[in-house]
């Protein structure tokens, strides 16, 4: 019998490259500003840059993979991905212009991402594995755990060694890639949809699901980066804290608790309603958005914070598993519209609130409450999910 428990330790190391792609850089900013003269704006482009190329990835993928193979893309993701951090730490002091370097690594390491982030959900779902929405939740936990341990070990190694041992750090983190290199390369891998005949885009377009699908995806990415990307800034105006232990209890903390919940889903998601379990946490998401936006309590509105990663971890794997339990012949093109959709909402949740806060006289609060919109959209798409299944097992007794 083929070992799917490889192949499921070669994608949970996946997510783990993916959350270094996604988190390394950015604690490396000031440091960028500092030592290349690259000014803020260029330093902002940085994050513009990774989250556009993945979204073209996803579109890529959506095309193109199946005709490729699963093996060639996700094997060329680990390189890429391996490559990209190895160049961050050369290319900016080998090139006539350190930011052209900064942006080809990260461009490097974001197609590693995009192709970690499209393929290594229909990998897991393709396996025989029994419970497959517990499954995709614990996968999803482990872009959690590495998130916050890139913070946390990265701090502690600036703490031990200083910000000028950076670039060790960085080829130190491309040997996971690396190594997963080899995972990807001998683990079994099945196809999604046999024959490889999965529905086009065409054809999910016209599917009334995948619409209800997408708008979940965005608003669970929406959601949950417009949270995270500003839960530092929040961190240090509400608390006044420094930026090291503002990124501690702010993005990590949010990255914990949303790694809990994946994994308490992960864990006992045969004795849990996806579904309900979703709408709780969509509820529960808008509870700590108010206590961000209207607490005068500092600690209070901390709380709702860090609580909020709770709340948002069952968004994204849970909106997968219920878009391919209904179309189970959405094959590659239905996971990269899924991811597309989620990366579209992480670009737009953070830059809404960043727009409104800086419109409002930079109070972070006021940004904070705009991003309540998006998991209310969320509840009412959820509803509208529910109905629907109502309504189809009503006609099915009948």
């Amino acid at each position: 019998m083929p070992d799917y428990q490889k192949t499921k330790v070669a994608c949970y190391l996946g997510l783990v490259t993916q959350a270094i792609s996604a988190n390394f850089a950015p604690l490396l900013f000031l440091k960028f500003h500092n030592d290349y003269d690259i000014s803020l704006g260029n330093i902002a482009l940085i994050s513009t840059f990774f989250f556009f190329t993945q979204l073209l990835v996803d579109l890529f993928c959506a095309k193109f993979v199946d005709r490729i193979g699963y093996r060639v893309c996700i094997v060329t993701s680990e390189i890429c991905a391996a490559a990209g951090l190895v160049g961050l730490a050369f290319l900016p002091d080998l090139l006539p212009n350190p930011f052209t370097g900064i942006i080809i690594s990260v461009i490097i390491y974001a197609v590693g991402s995009g192709l970690i982030e499209v393929l290594c959900s229909p990998i897991i779902e393709a396996c025989p594995f029994k419970n497959k929405e517990a499954t995709m939740s614990l996968l999803h936990s482990f872009y959690c755990w590495g998130a916050a341990a890139t913070i946390l070990i990265s701090s502690l190694f600036f703490f031990l060694f200083g910000m000028n041992s950076w670039k060790w750090l960085a080829v130190m983190w491309a040997l996971i890639p690396a190594i997963n290199i080899y995972n990807f390369a001998t683990c079994p891998i099945e196809h999604l949809v046999n024959d490889r005949n999965g529905m086009g885009v065409r054809q999910l377009f016209r599917t009334p699901v995948v619409w209800l699908a997408i708008c979940l995806m965005i608003c669970s990415g929406a959601s949950e980066l417009a949270m995270a990307q500003w839960a530092s800034a929040y961190a240090e105006a509400a608390l006044g804290l420094s930026k090291t232990f503002g990124d501690l209890i702010g993005p990590c903390m949010f990255a914990i608790t949303m790694g809990i919940s994946r994994l308490i889903f992960g864990k006992y998601g045969e004795k849990m309603d996806l579904m309900k379990f979703m709408t709780g946490s969509g509820i529960l998401c808008v509870i700590c958005y108010l206590l961000t936006t209207l607490s005068s309590n500092p600690v209070i509105g901390l709380t709702g914070c860090i609580v909020c990663g709770f709340s948002v971890g069952i968004m994204w794997p849970g909106t997968i598993s219920i878009t391919s339990k209904k179309m189970p012949a959405g094959g590659t093109a239905m996971f990269a519209l899924l991811a597309m959709a989620g990366d579209l909402g992480g670009s737009i949740g953070p830059g809404i609130v960043g727009y409104v806060t800086q419109n409002s006289d930079n109070n972070i609060r006021v940004g904070m409450g705009i991003g309540l919109i998006f998991p209310l959209v969320l509840l009412v798409m959820l509803f509208i999910l529910c109905k629907g299944k109502k309504t189809q097992e009503s006609l099915h007794t009948v």
